[in-house]
């Protein structure tokens, strides 16, 4: 099936704009994309008139937790409910997030290999939700930090052992802890966790099977352990120091800050549920991650957008609140904008499929009533988001109801 969208603004994802275009769409993919006059389309296709809106790629969340459900103690939830529970949460979770415009996530932690299911239901179209590239298991020390979503593994070679198992259950990318954090109690978030021997046997083993790798560190010195043992990414990177940044821009590790993550937690009152103890660790953070994303920024070190949605208060289909966030901290809106589509999948391993608005890419894109570029908090607005696409069909927003209709009469 064919379909135009005609006489709106592109944002392309690669730092280009075009203010009257025109995007043409067969099956899944993009087949055209330019000016007005420089796209053909042939008499009788199917068109969408967008004029006020502006298309750009389909939002890609690299760091999310599906099993989370942004309940104030996450923790406790997860321990006490029936496994089956939380995957029927999950599903619900993957459509909201897919109605606020993001096509594609990165799971990087979730309670057990269910997750998988949930991608292939997905995949599948029984259910729907934003393309899933999931870890399974977080890959921890014993008693370290997100024990409740990881595996908890001691030594190279049991390491080894547990990336195997994640590999083996459908691993796409393997997440490994190396710092302590927020919300697993007892744990530091500036104490180093699984060490450069252990991050190294494991993410040598994850790069032999093709799979990516990110590591969550707070701490510098958990930082530098997992970019000397070849991380892809470094997953918060609150307590940046000069060399732990000076080894990611010359390595071209990406930061995917998750500012989102903190400042819900941090902004918890006294009864808001939230533990006590990861409340006093997000507050004495805060400042020192917003400073770190601003030495990143600064630095040129890569960044892609994460919201850590599930955290507390941190809710799935609030995800481009991140953007705002990074806006508000220096970047510009088509930097966010990039950070979150062609950035992101340049990370993720995807970017000859999605991230960008070219011919040959899957068609997934955002359709936005108003110019993201004068104020990028529209994205949040889902009033605004007059369709969602992914792989060429309306999935969500008015445009989805329309096309589900028109096909209803035929």
């Amino acid at each position: 099936m064919s379909m135009a969208i005609r006489n709106v603004r592109i944002i392309d994802g690669l730092g280009q704009t075009i203010e009257r275009g025109t995007l043409l769409v067969n099956g899944d993919r993009f087949v055209a994309v330019g000016g007005e006059r420089d796209v053909r389309v042939r008499r009788g296709t199917p068109t969408v008139d967008g004029r006020g809106l502006t298309a750009l790629p389909g939002l890609i969340d690299c760091h999310v937790h599906l099993c989370l459900g942004g309940d104030a103690d996450v923790v406790g939830t997860i321990r006490d409910e029936e496994p089956a529970l939380t995957l029927l949460k999950a599903s619900r979770f993957a459509r909201l997030t897919l109605t606020a415009g993001v096509t594609t996530v990165r799971d990087v932690g979730a309670r057990d290999h269910q997750i998988f299911a949930l991608k292939q239901a997905q995949s599948a179209g029984l259910v729907p939700g934003p393309r899933i590239l999931a870890a399974g298991l977080a890959i921890c020390m014993t008693g370290g930090h997100a024990r409740f979503i990881g595996r908890e593994a001691d030594g190279p070679e049991e390491i080894l052992r547990a990336v195997r198992e994640q590999l083996a259950a459908g691993a796409d990318v393997i997440k490994f802890i190396a710092s302590g954090g927020v919300l697993t109690p007892g744990t530091s978030p500036d104490r180093p966790q699984l060490t450069q021997d252990e991050l190294a046997a494991g993410m040598d083993e994850a790069r032999r099977a093709g799979r990516r790798v990110a590591a969550h560190a707070h701490g510098a010195e958990g930082m530098k352990n997992a970019i000397r043992a070849g991380a892809h990414s470094i997953e918060h990177a609150t307590l940046l120091d000069d060399e732990a940044g000076e080894l990611m821009r010359a390595h071209g590790v990406f930061m995917v800050p998750t500012l989102s993550a903190l400042a819900t937690t941090a902004a918890c009152g006294p009864t808001c549920g939230v533990p006590e103890s990861a409340v006093t660790k997000a507050r004495s953070m805060k400042a020192r991650h917003e400073a770190s994303f601003k030495q990143a920024l600064r630095s040129g070190i890569p960044i892609a957008m994460g919201t850590d949605a599930g955290t507390p208060f941190n809710y799935h289909g609030d995800n481009a609140q991140e953007l705002t966030r990074m806006v508000a901290l220096g970047m510009s809106q088509m930097e966010a904008i990039l950070s979150a589509t062609a950035s992101a999948a340049e990370l993720l391993g995807i970017r000859e499929l999605v991230g960008t608005l070219e011919p040959g890419k899957l068609a997934d894109l955002v359709l936005v009533d108003g110019n993201p570029l004068k104020r990028i908090e529209i994205l949040q607005d889902r009033s605004r988001i007059a369709g969602v696409m992914q792989a060429g069909r309306f999935v969500s927003g008015p445009l989805a109801d329309s096309q589900q209709a028109a096909g209803s009469k035929q």
